[in-house]
């Protein structure tokens, strides 16, 4: 089966925030949305205390498996949350503060987890970065190569 771009209408995106993540969380899922993707919020769905990293696995696992395009992940900083998720092979999960770090992620990384914190970036800045880091395409080329060097026992790595 061909892979779908994630840019395109139809992509399946996963989502997940921790309580301190819940509301931008919401609120990026509609920001989603409105860019034609599509959405499966996996957790939080209370602001009640929970662990970070039950969501970061549950994202980070649909995107390895192939059955998320992308994920979107959410916390009070996005580095909890980016630890776990690149816990997972295939992932490459950046913390993203602005958009050129977005676009950058994307092009150069071939990132496929955006996370944020929602104690670092507003409502506004984040929907910014989301939208950078959804147009954004790889660029390939010889960026391929240094990705690859990324994975731990990939015919790239040391």
């Amino acid at each position: 089966m061909a892979e779908l771009d994630p840019r395109s209408s139809g992509a399946l995106w996963g989502l997940g925030s921790d309580h301190a993540g819940l509301a931008l969380k919401q609120r990026l899922a509609g920001v989603l949305v409105d860019l034609g993707a599509r959405i499966e919020d996996l957790g939080t769905y209370e602001d009640t205390s929970c662990d970070y990293p039950d969501f970061a696995h549950a994202v980070a696992s649909g995107v390895a498996s192939g059955r998320f395009a992308r994920g979107l992940l959410i916390c009070g900083t996005g580095l909890g949350m980016s630890y776990a998720a690149n816990r997972h092979a295939g992932v490459r999960a950046a913390v993203c503060t602005h958009e050129l770090l977005a676009r950058m992620a994307r092009a150069h990384n071939d990132a496929n987890v955006l996370c944020l914190g929602a104690r670092v970036v507003g409502e506004e800045l984040a929907e910014a970065i989301l939208r950078a880091f959804f147009e954004a395409g790889f660029d390939g080329d010889r960026h391929l190569r240094r990705v690859a060097k990324i994975e731990p026992g990939s015919s790239g790595a040391p």
